[in-house]
């Protein structure tokens, strides 16, 4: 199977640091168990620990997410760095030339990465402003012919309200993707939801900090949301 994980920036953070390295050492376990399993991942890191382009203020937008890209460069490449710490292989790619720190993203050369086992960080969103990186994972995950798109959030999975504003919000344990874009349920980025709608890629949302939330995610035993296609 091969999985493409979203992992958001400010789930790797602790109230002191950018990153929480137990945190990421966990996350680093879970993938060398799926890797032993025989799947292939790729993953996709938010900037959100960094810089929040959508709170800034007086900032030209194009701009602001530029910070924002390079807030996932700097994401990728301390978590890749985590990553080999436990004996992981590991590929950064971006969309932009990036001097040696990163590889230029290329199709092939991510597909045969993946196929030789090595942990694919695509870093640098699109590579273009005004495109979030729920957007960014399912195209990557589109691109790569991925079995799936799984994101681990900071909430555990597809509400029908805000919970953190309506007590009473229903979660989801499946919807459809049509159903996503129908009620505009934002935990998933509309354009994204719409790329996943029209390639037909199914996405697992879940809360990243929750023990083995990703091999639950992967085996269909969790608690988050299946969104189906």
């Amino acid at each position: 199977m091969r999985i493409l994980l979203k992992l958001s920036g400010e789930r790797l953070s602790d109230e002191n640091r950018a990153y929480d390295d137990a945190v990421i050492g966990g996350l680093a376990e879970q993938v060398k168990k799926l890797l032993a399993d025989g799947n292939e991942v790729g993953i996709v890191i938010g900037g959100g620990n960094y810089w929040r382009g959508r709170s800034s203020i007086g900032i030209d937008r194009p701009k602001s997410d530029q910070i924002g890209m390079l807030a996932t460069v700097m994401n990728c490449i301390y978590v890749s760095e985590a990553f080999r710490t436990k004996g992981l292989s590991t590929r950064i790619f971006t969309p932009f030339l990036c001097s040696t720190f990163t590889e230029l993203f290329s199709k092939d050369a991510a597909v045969a990465a993946m196929k030789d086992k090595s942990v694919v960080f695509f870093a640098g969103g699109t590579g273009h402003p005004f495109f979030s990186t729920d957007t960014g994972v399912v195209l990557r995950a589109i691109e790569t012919a991925a079995d799936g798109v799984f994101m681990g959030k900071a909430i555990d999975g597809v509400y029908d309200s805000d919970p953190a504003k309506n007590p009473a919000a229903k979660k989801y344990d499946q919807i459809s993707i049509d159903d996503v874009i129908a009620q505009n349920l934002q935990v998933v980025d509309m354009t994204a939801s719409i790329m996943a709608r029209d390639n037909k890629m199914p996405i697992w949302v879940f809360d990243l900090r929750e023990e083995d939330s990703i091999i639950k995610a992967v085996s269909g035993n969790f608690n988050g949301t299946r969104i189906t296609v």
